[in-house]
């Protein structure tokens, strides 16, 4: 249930991000501990319908209009805007900005109103990927963003390493375990037998840079090789790459992939997988689908990218091979085909204790509450 009025009486955290994916999945845990120890939450976010199963949280909502990968300076210039009279009227004692444009735009503007800001660094995204001014420029952005900040949460020790290299960080930085992950929400799941044939997963944005042109290779070669091994792919396609639609569609017809579009809860079709294949060249924090996977006791075929690399152990709960070289991808793939299921099962297992060691929810939202209560 929301809230459309802040109580004066307590002190008031705002959540600024792009997607309620990013909210629910990710973030819920937070707010609901940042409720429990007697705060107020703003949240302002684009409606999407997992703001539906938070109705028994209280809190404030706001429904900004972003366009997340568009780079129309009016559209932006009115999102500052925005977000500025936002936090005028509400005056949040600490905001929390997550992804780009909320990182940048509300960073500032909570700066010009003497609001302390914890900006997250979930990535960098497809910035890694661009090159020249356009890259300089967006950079840019952030370093005069972040430099601007009480504090900087990374994902991840290459992108704070960067970060710091760039001159991004002025004040306090921190390095997180990602976004953690609700182990509890993602338990063990049951290990399916692989009469049928093994089963493989993309979870994520069908996006280039996610890999979803080396995953589609890697289907084709793999398929004409192995018959019975079934490639699955789950997520939104992106509105900027709608051209997928076409492609997914043929290549569902032909027998490649299968194509799920977006799921509420992907635990289904983690629960029916023998593995989770994320080649990912994207600017990723810490890749939650693979967070997830490993949690549920999935094994993990994934690039050495900082951010997905993190995830897993090389040969013991997973297999790693260099982002882009679709070969290495399949050889991967055909050297996890090759193990009896008793051992797919162990890598899984060995993924799981991992997890539970390394990336607990539990220990980020520590995290947060610290640094929220040292700035009020």
């Amino acid at each position: 249930m929301c809230d459309n009025m802040k109580k004066k009486d307590k002190k008031l955290i705002a959540v600024f991000t792009n997607n309620d994916d990013d909210i629910y999945c990710f973030r819920k845990e937070l707010i609901e501990a940042i409720t429990d120890n007697g705060y107020d939450v703003l949240i302002s976010c684009p409606y999407g319908k997992k703001f539906e199963l938070m109705q028994h949280i209280n809190y404030i909502y706001d429904n900004p209009d972003i366009d997340r990968r568009g780079t129309n300076i009016v559209s932006d210039l009115k999102l500052f805007i925005h977000f500025f009279l936002l936090l005028a009227k509400n005056r949040p004692d600490v905001v929390l900005t997550y992804t780009a444009k909320p990182n940048v735009y509300c960073g500032l503007a909570a700066f010009l109103q003497g609001i302390p800001v914890i900006s997250n660094v979930t990535g960098f995204g497809s910035v890694l990927n661009q090159t020249g001014l356009v890259q300089k420029f967006i950079m840019a952005l952030f370093r005069f963003s972040f430099r601007r900040s009480a504090c900087v949460m990374f994902q991840n020790e290459t992108n704070m390493k960067l970060a710091k290299k760039n001159g991004m960080v002025k004040g306090e930085c921190r390095l997180i375990p990602g976004s953690g992950v609700n182990t509890e929400r993602y338990p063990v799941l049951p290990y399916p037998d692989d009469t049928d044939g093994v089963s493989f997963n993309y979870i994520g944005r069908i996006l280039h840079d996610k890999g979803v042109d080396d995953y589609i290779e890697a289907a084709k070669r793999i398929k004409a090789k192995y018959p019975s091994v079934k490639f699955n792919m789950l997520g939104f396609i992106e509105p900027t790459e709608m051209h997928y639609e076409a492609l997914l569609k043929e290549l569902e017809e032909k027998g490649i992939v299968k194509y799920h579009g977006s799921c509420t809860d992907v635990r289904p079709y983690i629960e029916a997988s023998h593995a989770t294949i994320h080649p990912s060249t994207y600017g990723e924090g810490m890749s939650n689908v693979l967070l997830e996977s490993a949690s549920s006791g999935r094994p993990i075929i994934s690039t050495d990218n900082p951010g997905c690399m993190e995830t897993f152990i090389d040969n013991v709960s997973g297999y790693m091979y260099h982002g882009g070289d679709v070969d290495a991808l399949c050889e991967k793939i055909e050297k996890f085909i090759a193990l009896s299921n008793a051992e797919r099962k162990a890598m899984g297992q060995a993924g799981r204790c991992h997890i539970e060691e390394n990336f607990s929810r539990e220990k980020v939202i520590e995290a947060y509450l610290e640094t929220i209560e040292k700035l009020i």
